[in-house]
Formats: C-alpha cells, structure tokens, sequence
C-alpha cells in the first residue's frame, strides 16, 4: 500500500499539514496573549499581518486545512470499510482534485482584495 507511491504521500502531507495547521493555531494564541502585556504589544505584533506574505499564507493555511480535512475523511472510510483499501489511489487523487479546487477558490476570493490592500 505505500512503498513510495499514493499511500506515502498521503501519510507525509497528511502529517505537514497537520503540524503546519498546529503551527497556525498556535502562532494565534501566542500574538492574542500578547494583549496582556498592553494594546502597544499586541497592535506591534497585529500590524505586521498586513503585510502581503501574511495575507498570502491564508490561501496556503485553506489548502492545509482542506488536504487535512478531506484526507481524514479518506483514513476514515478505508478504515470503516472493507473496500477502502482497494480504491486508497483513487480516494487520494480525489482528495488532492478537492484541495486544488478549493484552493484555487479561496485564491480566487482572497487576492483581489490582497491586490487591493483591504
């Protein structure tokens, strides 16, 4: 089932995708907090999220958590039923063919207004 092909891949971006998720996560919690040591600490922190690789990186953290989502669902059902086994290459290229489109679709709402500096 793995040996470098579908499976592995999955299991590697399923991994990433997670720790980039957790990552994120706690980059949030961290620069919230900050609102103890004052608004001064916080806005300093909060102000460089408007630059542009910032606002890029909400298109990478959707297809993160798109993949990450949508490739459980896939653990799930090769889990549950005896069958998933036999179509984990096809479920996996479903997975991604969801990932891109939504990510083309986040992209899609997402960079006009990064063009636009909203």
């Amino acid at each position: 089932m793995y040996k470098g092909r579908e499976g592995q891949w999955a299991f590697y971006l399923h991994r990433l995708s997670g720790l980039a998720i957790l990552a994120y996560f706690l980059l949030h919690v961290i620069s919230i907090s900050l609102f103890v040591f004052g608004e001064k600490a916080y806005m300093a922190v909060h102000g460089g999220y408007d630059f542009i690789l910032f606002r890029l990186g909400l298109i990478a953290v959707a297809a993160g958590v798109m993949y990450h989502a949508m490739n459980g669902l896939r653990i799930i059902v090769m889990d549950l039923t005896g069958k998933g086994v036999a179509y984990q290459r096809q479920l996996w290229y479903s997975v991604l063919l969801i990932t891109v489109v939504w990510t083309v679709y986040v992209a899609y709402m997402v960079l006009p207004r990064v063009a636009a500096g909203v």
